[in-house]
């Protein structure tokens, strides 16, 4: 393949994401969008990206208030590498999991990580493993060329600093899981 077929490749997808700017819904505060093979990734500045399962101020009030059962496990692990918190993890039958603490800084319940494949297990903006394609991306946009999002097998929203990851995998037209990092 030659450079000008590569640059020509670039210039498409990137053009791809700048339109999508357009169409994303202004509770998320999507400030950017790149395209890069399967991968749509959205930079939001929006709070839910940080606190996809809701704001809590104890791990008791989520598993309360949530309706779902889940196994409790508690341990230990590095923060900003220079001190130990302690972790709940809740997981489900299907061992989807989430690593929740509890701060001490911002006195809520803060997310570590989780990988969610359970259908019962819902997002606060309603997203859910299930659901299909177009349904999960109506959540962030408020239209689009469904072309755009054709070769999307995964959707990464990042949020504005870089600290969380929401990541959407789809098989076909399904979200198959959706898989939480943080840094």
């Amino acid at each position: 393949m030659s450079q000008q077929s590569v640059a020509a490749g670039n210039v498409s997808s990137r053009a791809k994401a700048m339109r999508m700017m357009n169409f994303s819904r202004p509770e998320y505060q999507i400030k950017d969008i790149k395209v890069y093979t399967d991968t749509m990734t959205v930079y939001s500045l929006a709070g839910y990206v940080i606190y996809p399962f809701g704001e809590w101020s104890s791990v008791e009030q989520y598993i309360t208030d949530n309706q779902l059962s889940w196994y409790r496990d508690i341990g230990y692990k590095n923060y900003f590498d220079s001190m130990e918190v302690s972790v709940n993890r809740m997981r489900r039958y299907d061992d989807s999991y989430i690593d929740l603490y509890y701060s001490i800084w911002t006195k809520k319940v803060e997310l570590l990580g989780g990988y969610i494949t359970d259908k019962d297990v819902q997002l606060v903006n309603g997203l859910h493993v299930g659901m299909s394609k177009d349904d999960v991306f109506k959540v962030f946009f408020k239209k689009y060329p469904k072309s755009y999002t054709a070769d999307v097998a995964v959707l990464k929203v990042v949020s504005g600093a870089g600290e969380v990851a929401e990541i959407y995998t789809f098989r076909g037209q399904k979200l198959r899981h959706i898989k939480i990092e943080t840094s």
